[in-house]
C-alpha cells in the first residue's frame, strides 16, 4: 500500500469534519458573509507568503533533481495563481491586504517553518495538505453546488479545475516516492506531519467562519 493511501486513512477523520465547517457550507451556497470570506483571504495572503518558503525548503533540501524543479515550480506557478487570485478579489471589493496573522494563522505557518529543520520527507508531507486538502474541498463544492452566480465562483473554480489536480498529483506521487525509500520512522514522522497539517487546515477555516481575535 502507497504511503499516501494510509496517510489519507489517518487524515480522512478530520477531512470529513472539514467538508461540515459552516465556512465551506456557506461557500457551497454562496451565503457566507463577506466580512467571513474577506477575513479568510487576507489571512491566506499571510500564510501563503511563509508557506512559499516552505516550498522553497522542499526545493533547497531534495537531492532529486526532478523534484527540485518540481517545488521551484510550487514555488513560482502556483503562488502566481493563488496571489493574482487574491489581488482580483481585493480588487473587486474594495479592501486592502494589510492585516496581522490571526492565532491559528501563525500556529500553522510556525508549524511549517519548523519542519524545515527536519527530513525532507518530512517537510514534504507537512505541506502536502495544503494541496491535498483544496483539491478534495474545491471537488466537494462543485459537486454539491445546486444553484448559479456564487459569489465566490473564482475561488471555487480555481481549486476545482484539472490543472490544479495536476499539481496535486505530482506532490503525492514525490511524497510515495519519498515514503519508499525512507525508514520506517521517518514514515511514521511524515504521517504524524500530515495530519497534524490537515488539522490545522481544518483550523484555519473555522477561525476565519468565527472572525478570530487575539484575547489580548
Amino acid at each position: 500500500m502507497k504511503w499516501t493511501d494510509n496517510a489519507w486513512r489517518s487524515i480522512e477523520p478530520v477531512y470529513k469534519k472539514t467538508e461540515q465547517l459552516p465556512f465551506i457550507q456557506e461557500l457551497i451556497t454562496g451565503s457566507l458573509p463577506r466580512e467571513k470570506f474577506l477575513f479568510y483571504i487576507r489571512q491566506d495572503s499571510l500564510y501563503l507568503a511563509d508557506y512559499v518558503k516552505a516550498l522553497a525548503g522542499v526545493a533547497a533540501k531534495a537531492t532529486k533533481q526532478s523534484y527540485i524543479e518540481a517545488f521551484i515550480g510550487y514555488c513560482g506557478d502556483c503562488m502566481y495563481v493563488e496571489n493574482e487570485l487574491h489581488k482580483t478579489i481585493f480588487k473587486d471589493y474594495g479592501v486592502s491586504e494589510k492585516a496581522q496573522p490571526t492565532p491559528s494563522c501563525l500556529l500553522y505557518t510556525s508549524y511549517l517553518l519548523r519542519l524545515l529543520n527536519g527530513p525532507v520527507e518530512v517537510l514534504t508531507a507537512g505541506v502536502l495538505p495544503c494541496f491535498w486538502v483544496y483539491k478534495k474541498i474545491g471537488e466537494y463544492i462543485l459537486a454539491n453546488q445546486t444553484g448559479g452566480n456564487n459569489p465566490y465562483q473564482s475561488w471555487i473554480d480555481t481549486y476545482g479545475g484539472e490543472e490544479f489536480d495536476h499539481s496535486v498529483q505530482k506532490i503525492l506521487d514525490i511524497c510515495d516516492e519519498m515514503a519508499e525509500a525512507a525508514s520506517p520512522a521517518i514514515r511514521e514522522a511524515m504521517t504524524a506531519a500530515c495530519l497534524y497539517a490537515a488539522r490545522f487546515e481544518w483550523l484555519f477555516w473555522d477561525s476565519a467562519y468565527n472572525l478570530e481575535e487575539w484575547k489580548i
